[in-house]
């Protein structure tokens, strides 16, 4: 089983550090020790915390983003993570570019964990500006990679 899962999204504003709360969150209530953390492809936001009405949405169904601060994906994660899991192709076809020769790390797109969801990504709602649209798949998503987990 994975024990540790790194979310990326593009400035780790939004996305990511949704996955990172939603996943640790569920994953503590079935007693699941897992590292989890976030990261974006791109630096604009690193040391920022996430975007306020991201953390809105996020704490109105429960879940707390205020302590969480962006970073970049760094080569040495591609070592450290398990599984590290892109939202959209974009960032996946970035962690390809990035990742070293000879990493352990398993790259997966997030929205393969809800195949039933009709969606091939889960959409940036820093640009959408549908953040509950957004929760909505990375519960799903995070549903089912616990499940694949277990």
């Amino acid at each position: 089983m994975a024990q540790s899962i790194l979310f990326v999204c593009l400035g780790n504003i939004c996305r990511s550090p949704s996955a990172e709360a939603v996943l640790r969150h569920l994953a503590q209530a079935r007693g699941l020790d897992l590292t989890i953390d976030s990261a974006g492809t791109g630096d604009w936001h690193v040391g920022e915390p996430p975007y306020g009405p991201m953390q809105a949405a996020a704490a109105a169904r429960g879940y707390d983003l205020s302590g969480l601060r962006a970073r970049q994906v760094s080569p040495q994660d591609f070592h450290s993570f398990d599984l590290v899991i892109a939202m959209d192709a974009s960032n996946m076809s970035n962690l390809r570019r990035i990742q070293p020769q000879g990493a352990r790390a398993i790259l997966r797109l997030f929205i393969d964990f809800a195949p039933h969801s009709g969606q091939s990504e889960v959409p940036d709602p820093y640009f959408t500006r549908d953040f509950d649209a957004a929760l909505d798949l990375v519960e799903e998503a995070a549903q089912g990679l616990l499940a694949q987990l277990q």
